[in-house]
């Protein structure tokens, strides 16, 4: 069965609005989020591997997949459902080949070059961004909307966007093909979790074109 990546949560503990992780995390799934990304950069590998079964754990009792950030071997070691990768980690093709043919492979990408690369190393999905400006990666490059639709054309596997994603401006992209938002703070810093994943699903899904807003 396909992914659905109509709202894809990635995490940040340093945001969150919850004690635990996994609280924040049930409440994003009880909310509408249909895929869940464990990010993690500044903890060790073992507490990495550790907060990964817990997740995990979670994850497979609502049947919703877990992509681990850039750590193929966290990725393997728990048996999560795939692996999201950015243009510096180690190159699309090899994750692949490692990973083999049924884990999910997610590519971050901001041109069409880099998308097309890509999907032709055998990404899933790309996650494209960022598109506004973003508390959790400041230092992120922006893709503007035009960009995007550019990439929209010119790969056919599932796009997701990424940065600066909220009640703003979720209903920007389903118009265009794209299909899901990845958000971090609109869902996980918020004091209700679960109502706020809910209204930005529902945003998405509206039929409103850009030049309605």
């Amino acid at each position: 069965m396909k992914p659905d990546y109509s709202l894809y949560l990635v995490t940040d503990r340093t945001v969150m609005s919850t004690k635990t992780l996994g609280e924040a995390v049930e409440q994003a799934i009880a909310g509408g989020c249909t895929l869940v990304q464990l990010r993690e950069k500044e903890i060790s590998s073992f507490d990495f591997y550790v907060l990964a079964s817990e997740m995990k754990k979670i994850t497979d009792i609502y049947s919703i997949p877990l992509i681990i950030n850039d750590r193929v071997d966290i990725a393997m070691a728990v048996g999560a459902a795939g692996v999201h990768i950015g243009q510096k980690d180690i190159p699309a093709n090899i994750v692949r080949r490692v990973i083999g043919k049924d884990m999910l492979l997610g590519v971050s990408a901001t041109s069409v070059a880099e998308a097309v690369n890509a999907a032709k190393a055998g990404a899933d999905y790309l996650g494209v961004g960022a598109m506004f400006p973003t508390v959790t990666k400041p230092d992120a490059g922006f893709v503007s909307m035009e960009e995007l639709g550019k990439i929209r054309r010119v790969v056919d596997i599932p796009i997701v966007v990424i940065g600066g994603i909220n009640k703003e401006n979720a209903m920007l992209f389903q118009p265009m093909g794209i299909d899901g938002l990845a958000v971090v703070s609109a869902v996980i810093a918020q004091p209700d979790i679960k109502k706020s994943a809910a209204d930005l699903k529902s945003l998405f899904f509206r039929k409103e074109s850009v030049n309605e807003l």
